[in-house]
């Protein structure tokens, strides 16, 4: 079943959890995460980046993800992840995505925060949620050696988080406080008193990105200082690949549909055990 964003923060924060938000750019990854919620029965974001249009459309795989995400008995939100536009989040909104994160976070501070604002107003006016970011992360998604170290000097600050959600009326806030995106080169170091700081500043739900790579016990740190919901991507790609090169050793391998299941499973198997490090200290599995 298709849930807003906030309805999903919400479960959250009463269940002391955090809110797995899993970029599904490949059919075989939105399948595995599917399987994933379904037998979890917690809220999942079924995502989709902008920066995934040279892999696929938001237009072609959009309509499957909402589709898929509305059949379900598990509560499923379907998020537009770093918009870079106004008109793009207007898109998937018109596909029927149920939140949208706007990042202007490159911009200049004002133009962020007006871009922002113009987003939350045409969203909410459709009922759907808004993400807005403040503070910048490195990336290393394609594995580059220069990049995956966090620069201290691009975090979040808590003053700037507090003006930027008064201004924009952002339902979430994505903060920078250590994490990159894709992979490390070398071990996070997670600011988890800058965590505290800025979610009693901002006064809204926290969201990392970069969620990638890290260890239980540090989601269970940032999800006890606030955070409640982290984005996922790379790792779960890996896993795909990983499992697709076995499978493609496999004797008994003789077309790609054996190499896409294995592949389904490889995020299945990766999702899931995030999924699990995300969940209520009782466990949701």
């Amino acid at each position: 079943m298709l849930i807003s964003l906030s309805e999903a923060l919400s479960y959250a924060e009463t269940h002391g959890g955090g809110l797995a938000a899993v970029n599904t750019p490949f059919f075989e990854a939105l399948l595995a995460t599917i399987d994933v919620g379904e037998r979890a029965g917690v809220p999942i974001v079924l995502a989709f980046a902008q920066s995934h249009e040279k892999y696929v459309s938001i237009e072609e795989i959009g309509p499957a993800m909402v589709a898929l995400a509305s059949r379900s008995e598990a509560p499923f939100v379907v998020h537009v992840d770093h918009g870079e536009d106004i008109e793009y989040i207007r898109t998937g909104l018109d596909i029927g995505f149920t939140s949208a994160m706007i990042d202007g976070s490159l911009r200049p501070y004002e133009e962020n925060v007006a871009l922002t604002r113009a987003v939350v107003e045409m969203a909410h006016e459709r009922g759907a949620d808004v993400e807005g970011e403040i503070g910048a992360m490195s990336g290393n998604e394609n594995g580059d050696p220069s990049q995956g170290i966090a620069d201290e000097t691009l975090y979040t600050r808590p003053q700037e988080a507090a003006d930027f959600v008064a201004r924009t009326g952002v339902d979430c806030l994505a903060a920078s406080f250590g994490t990159v995106h894709g992979l490390y080169r070398r071990e996070p170091r997670l600011d988890y008193e800058l965590i505290e700081q800025l979610r009693r500043a901002a006064g809204v739900p926290l969201v990392m990105h970069g969620g990638s790579g890290l260890k239980p016990q540090e989601y269970r740190a940032c999800i006890d200082r606030g955070v409640r919901k982290i984005n996922y991507y790379t790792y779960a790609a890996k896993a795909a690949l990983d499992a697709a090169r076995d499978a493609l050793e496999g004797e008994d391998t003789y077309v790609f549909s054996d190499v896409a299941v294995r592949a389904r499973q490889g995020v299945r198997e990766d999702v899931g055990r995030f999924v699990q490090a995300l969940a209520p200290r009782a466990g949701a599995l």
